[in-house]
């Protein structure tokens, strides 16, 4: 008998991930997210079974900055997955506030799981490259120039200090509030990455002072010099990639200018791969 809903459940917008299959809340509070098949690498960023495997190893249940939900239960059958969990009250953030926890997180002790993403912008980029690349966009020296060390980038990034990552720092998903620290949704992505990493996602989301978001974060992780490298690299190369992807689709103007707003960020990221 295939999967389906309860028809008492509540469908909620939230979770859009590759293997996402549908998010709903129960008449008892409960999240139910349905996963289904799709990548099976388990480095990939979008590997189907990772929010899974988060909540029932409990990796991130009590780690400093940001945590996941309670984990209330795992049913696996032919077709996929149900993964319920304790359904989160949203708060208001500052994204400094926000850069803050991302910092603390940073600072955890987790070791590294088989099942964590590895090399997140470079199966993005990879992704990125089979579609044209950022042609779309023109000829714009900065641009071009990123585009053609993108490889540089990625070995930069590779040299920096790994640690635990989100993998999708925006503030829809850094929902809920348990003291000082966030409750943080859709662990898909999560992994051992470069520093700066989600810094530089939550740039890109909150368009927030970059020096303002690096104070934050480094009050609770010593490093400033790698946390501004990684955050920037990312922010730039992923910034870039949206808008090239963006254009010719439905909302384009948003994306063609948030990225008229890098320029600074685009600049400084040329000064890394040069």
């Amino acid at each position: 008998m295939t999967w389906q809903p309860d028809p008492e459940w509540t469908p909620l917008t939230a979770g859009t991930g590759q293997a996402t299959g549908g998010v709903w809340r129960t008449p008892s509070g409960v999240v139910v997210k349905r996963l289904v098949p799709g990548v099976v690498d388990p480095r990939h960023h979008a590997y189907w079974e990772r929010q899974v495997l988060v909540a029932e190893s409990g990796i991130v249940a009590r780690t400093a900055g940001l945590r996941a939900p309670a984990c209330l239960g795992v049913e696996r059958d032919a077709d996929g997955i149900t993964l319920r969990t304790a359904e989160v009250a949203p708060a208001a953030w500052a994204p400094e506030v926000l850069a803050a926890a991302l910092g603390r997180f940073a600072a955890c002790s987790v070791v590294e799981p088989a099942w964590g993403a590895r090399n997140i912008l470079r199966d993005r980029l990879t992704t990125v490259e089979r579609r044209g690349g950022w042609a779309s966009l023109g000829a714009d020296p900065t641009i071009t120039e990123l585009w053609n060390r993108r490889g540089v980038a990625l070995e930069v990034l590779h040299g920096l200090p790994r640690v635990p990552t989100h993998g999708d720092a925006h503030p829809v998903n850094l929902l809920g509030r348990d003291a000082d620290d966030v409750i943080a949704i859709d662990w898909e992505q999560f992994g051992l990455g470069p520093v700066g990493f989600d810094l530089g996602y939550l740039l890109l989301a909150t368009g927030a002072p970059l020096d303002a978001l690096l104070e934050s974060f480094t009050a609770e992780y010593a490093g400033p010099g790698a946390v501004r490298c990684g955050a920037v690299l990312v922010a730039a190369y992923t910034g870039v990639s949206r808008a090239a992807w963006a254009v010719g689709r439905p909302g384009a103007e948003e994306h063609l200018e948030g990225l008229g707003q890098l320029g600074g960020v685009l600049a400084e990221a040329v000064r890394y791969v040069s």
